[in-house]
This record gives C-alpha cells, structure tokens and sequence, in this order.
C-alpha cells in the first residue's frame, strides 16, 4: 500500500498555534488508529500489488464515465488531485491531518477567549486523552471505509498533496467486502471508484467548495467549541439518550449522540447547511453510480442488490458505534440527496443541476433537499 503525507510542525509556528495543537494530540491519534485498527483480509505481496494496480486502473478508467453521466468538464482534466491505494492506518492517519486542518481556526479562537485559564500542561494532557479517543474511533471507521475523497489534504502543514486534494481507496476494506458479497472483484472495484471519483469532480467543478466547506465546518466546530462550560453537560445528556435508545430498542436513524450535543438555533443552522450540502455530494455521487449499467460494470445488478442488504445482521456493540457517530444517518442523506439529484434533473434536465457548482449561493438547503421544486424555482428553472 502506498504511505500518505506526513504532518511535520513548522519552525515558524507560534506559541498560540503549538497550543491549539496540543490540545488534541494528532500523533497519537493515528499511531492509536494504527495499533487498534482490526486486521485486514489475509494477502500475498502478489495480491497486494495486483489489486493496488487494478484499484488505479479502475479509478482512472471511471473518470470518463463520470464526465459521460455528469457532463461536467471538470472531469477532462483531474491534475490537481492524486489517488492513492492505502491500508487502513494510513487511511486514519491521513484523516488526523484533515481534521488538524478543520478544526485548527476554531481551537485557536477557543483560546484566544480563554487565554491563561488553559496551562500548557493541561491541554498537552487533554489532547493525549482526545487523541486516544479520535483514535479509537478512527481504527472503528478504518475497517468501514471504501473511499474517501480529501479535499482538505494540501492544506495540512507539510503535506505534499497536491492542491487539488487526494482520493484514498483502502485496498483492504474493498476486498473484504467484495469476498464477503462474493462478487466480481473487476466490477466491484469500479464501482466503487465510480462512486469516489464522482466526488472528486465536484470539487473540480466547484473550486470554490474546498474553501466554503472549510469554512462552514469552521463555523459549526466554533459553535462547539465555543461553549466549553456546558459542553461536558450537554455530552452526558446525549450519551444517556443514546443509551436509552439502545436499551429499548429505537432503530430510527439519528444524527448521531455527537450532533446532539448542537442545541443554540445557530448551531443547528450551521448543521443543516452541512447537511444539505453533504446531502448533495453523496446523492450526487449515488446517482452516478445508479446510472451504470451493464455496459460499464457487467454484474451491477448482483453487486447493487448484495450491497444494499449489507448490514442488517451488525452486532450490538457495532450499531452502538454507528448510532454514536450518525453513520446511519449519513446513509439516509445518500438517499434524500439522490432524490433531490433526480427530481431536479427530470425537470431541467443535468444542464440544470448543474447550475449547484456555479456558486455557494446555488447550493441547496436541508429544505430544498426534500422538496426540490423549492429550489427549481428559486433558480428559475
């Protein structure tokens, strides 16, 4: 598998940024990842590179099938991105950086309001604390992840991304779960990269994405941050919610124990933004892939069916987890995306839909998400 960029502080860092680093220890967050992270499917150095090669294969091959379904220019030309084929802890390690580079802005503010009331060694022991915490929940995610799109990655301190970003295939994760559908790994692999390379034209296609979801991230990680006195409080309201709900049973889908720490108007507005938007890029995605068919990945049919009834035997400690972290919910907003992505473009056809990427302004909202005539008519269409 192939290593991600690495994460070295600069000389030129000040004290107020070494701080707000310290405050999360991003180090042991990945090497906890890395220790904790289940082993994957058992492989030869032959299958390992086998499959890296045909990972790569399959993503560049999906790029002129994304262009033909999206219409979007965007994918001609996807230079200022990568892809790599990683493992599981460097998938982890590579999220520790993104999430250094989205939430550094709100810690520094944090303790810019709070300046001398946080000595160092203090926050040196929290961040080993949350860093060990980060990293057990990555090492559950690493198991789960097929793909990811990091739009973020060149903003890292010493990264050496380009500044496009970088697409992660986790080799191990797309084997597993083509043995265990027992499918065809060819058609799986592009699938999946289908899938994945969709969300890297978007960003293409909007450039001013990267930096508006940046921000928005900024906004709702502040609203958290900002309110440290009651957040310990309003942590344990939601961890007893969360347990009574696994207690009696409620299989409804929530945002998550985490996202219901959000109480102020405010917050929950910055929320539904993300929401809306990230409802947008995954049903987007999902549409994409919906309108593959056997031309393009001749077992589609199987793999869709044998996909889509994955889950439904997950053990109690595992829907535990998903229910903390809304990984449920975050499926739900493929679906409610992908209608809103299909409703629009039965109306003004994908010319129309893709008016999103012209402006943050064209984005649509958690409303317009689920009645897209809202949005139709607001732009015109």
């Amino acid at each position: 598998m192939e290593p991600t960029a690495g994460k070295t502080p600069t000389e030129g860092e000040t004290s107020a940024q070494t701080s707000a680093d310290s405050l999360i220890n991003w180090e042991l967050a990945a090497s906890a990842a890395a220790r904790l992270t289940p082993p994957g499917p058992s492989l030869s150095a032959q299958e390992i590179g086998e499959a890296v090669d045909q990972l790569r294969g399959a993503a560049d091959a999906s790029v002129a099938h994304v262009h033909h379904i999206t219409g979007l220019d965007a994918a001609r030309d996807l230079r200022d991105s990568s892809v790599l084929v990683v493992d599981r802890a460097s998938w982890a390690k590579a999220n520790t950086q993104s999430f250094a580079v989205m939430l550094k802005p709100a810690m520094e503010r944090m303790l810019e309001n709070r300046k001398g009331t946080i000595s160092p060694g203090a926050a040196s022991v929290s961040g080993a604390i949350t860093g060990s915490q980060l990293g057990a929940v990555l090492a559950f995610l690493s198991s789960k992840v097929l793909g990811q799109y990091d739009p973020f990655a060149a903003l890292a301190e010493g990264s050496t991304a380009p500044s496009g970003g970088r697409l992660l295939l986790v080799a191990p994760n797309i084997i597993s779960v083509e043995r265990e559908l027992n499918v065809t790994p060819e058609d799986f692999r592009l699938w999946v990269c289908l899938h994945e390379q969709t969300h890297r034209v978007q960003f293409a296609a909007a450039p001013w994405l990267r930096h508006h979801m940046l921000n928005e991230i900024d906004n709702l990680s502040s609203h958290l941050l900002g309110n440290v006195d009651s957040l310990m409080e309003r942590a344990s309201a939601a961890a007893r919610s969360l347990r009574d709900r696994t207690v009696s049973g409620d299989t409804t889908p929530g945002r998550g124990a985490i996202l219901d720490l959000l109480q102020k108007p405010e917050e929950k507005a910055a929320l539904s933004h993300l929401t809306a938007v990230m409802s947008l890029l995954e049903g987007h995605a999902n549409v994409v892939m919906d309108e593959v068919d056997a031309s393009i990945v001749p077992s589609v049919k199987t793999i869709r069916q044998r996909f889509n009834e994955r889950g439904k035997d997950r053990g109690v400690i595992e829907k535990f987890i998903r229910n903390l972290l809304g990984l449920d919910a975050k499926m739900r907003q493929y679906s409610d995306g992908a209608k809103f992505v299909r409703a629009v473009v039965e109306v003004a056809g994908m010319d129309g839909f893709n008016r999103v990427w012209d402006a943050a302004g064209n984005l649509p909202t958690e409303a317009e998400i689920h009645d897209a005539k809202i949005w139709l008519d607001r732009m015109g269409l």
